[in-house]
This record gives C-alpha cells, structure tokens and sequence, in this order.
C-alpha cells in the first residue's frame, strides 16, 4: 500500500510539474501567412507537400489569410482539413 501511495505521489507531482502535454491544444501551431510550405506540411494534419505549395501559391497571388475559414479557398482544403487542424492555426 506504502509503494501504491508512493507512485501515485510521484506521478501527480510530475503532473504538476510539467503539464503542457497534458493540456488540451497543447502542440504545435503554424500561422497560415508567413509559413513556409515545408512547415505548413509538417504541423498541419492531412496537408502533404503538394497541399502545403498549394496554400502558399494562393497567399502569394491573394495576399494574407483573413481567417482560418479562409484557407477553404485553396483547392484541396475542405472542411474536414479545417475541423481537423483549428488548433493548429494560427493567424498573426
């Protein structure tokens, strides 16, 4: 019982400790007007290389995102890319 009691303190303390990954939407994001195309690939779920130049090719001839909605612009982003992905994007 002692040792039972000793673990289940250690792990709460290292939950107390370090809680980031533990918390919801913790991980990486990416802001959809000023990343390369290697890092929209990388961070963004669903979104391969071909996708990412996509994304970057239409802020180039359209100018910066408005909103995260927006990206549902670019051919080959729907709905489920976007539901999939909102805490990752970022605008600034």
């Amino acid at each position: 019982m002692r040792q039972l009691l000793t673990a289940m303190t250690l792990v709460m303390s290292c939950l107390l400790v370090s809680p980031v990954w533990a918390q919801e939407g913790a991980g990486p994001t990416v802001n959809i007007n000023t990343a390369s195309a290697a890092e929209l690939a990388e961070v963004l779920q669903g979104v391969g290389e071909a996708k990412a130049e996509a994304i970057v090719a239409y802020r180039d001839e359209h100018g910066a995102f408005g909103s995260v909605e927006s990206l549902a612009a670019v051919k080959g982003i729907g709905a489920s890319t976007l539901s999939n992905n909102a805490e990752r994007i970022v605008l600034e």
